[in-house]
């Protein structure tokens, strides 16, 4: 089973990413559970979402406490909250950012890949919400998902031209993600 949490801000879909990231799974044959992490922040405060993925039935329901990957929706959540806690040293992290892994200065062993999903959101949406962009470039660093299934997880939550926009927009994280792996 691999595991992974997602850190965003109220507003960034850190929360809909996560369903995303499940449904994704569920579409390319695979057990998936998906849920969120919050009190009652508000727009712009630190949340969290997690999601499961697996090739049998998931049992548990307990918290994620040792991820194996990150998603960093937002960059200055890094050194506000601890993002790389609990992941282990071959774990990877992927963080929307135009700063490269080196210029973030994680102190972690774990593998560090960089895109600028806030920049693709805004060229390729019209809006600076990276939550599916940063679902394809997962798809892209990691394989654990197929773009595909991502490409058909986006256009049944976001129909018409704002699915084919969404669409878009991941498979180009997906390749920048890709070629950076």
């Amino acid at each position: 089973m691999k595991e992974i949490r997602i850190h965003g801000r109220g507003g960034q879909g850190a929360v809909t990413a996560a369903e995303l990231l499940a449904a994704s799974a569920f579409h390319d044959g695979k057990y998936s559970q998906s849920f969120p992490s919050f009190g009652s922040e508000r727009k712009g405060a630190p949340v969290m979402s997690f999601a499961r993925v697996d090739d049998k039935k998931i049992r548990t329901r307990a918290q994620i406490l040792s991820p194996d990957y990150l998603i960093v929706q937002d960059p200055t959540l890094i050194g506000v909250v601890d993002v790389l806690h609990g992941l282990s040293g071959d774990g990877l992290v992927v963080v929307n950012t135009a700063k490269s892994a080196d210029e973030l200065g994680l102190d972690t062993k774990a593998k560090v890949i960089t895109v600028d999903a806030t920049n693709i959101a805004v060229e390729e949406l019209g809006k600076p919400i990276p939550n599916t962009v940063m679902i394809g470039a997962f798809a892209g660093a990691t394989g654990l998902v197929t773009i595909d299934s991502v490409e058909k997880a986006v256009k049944h939550r976001f129909e018409g031209d704002l699915g084919e926009k969404n669409a878009k927009a991941c498979r180009r994280a997906f390749n920048e993600a890709k070629e950076s792996k």
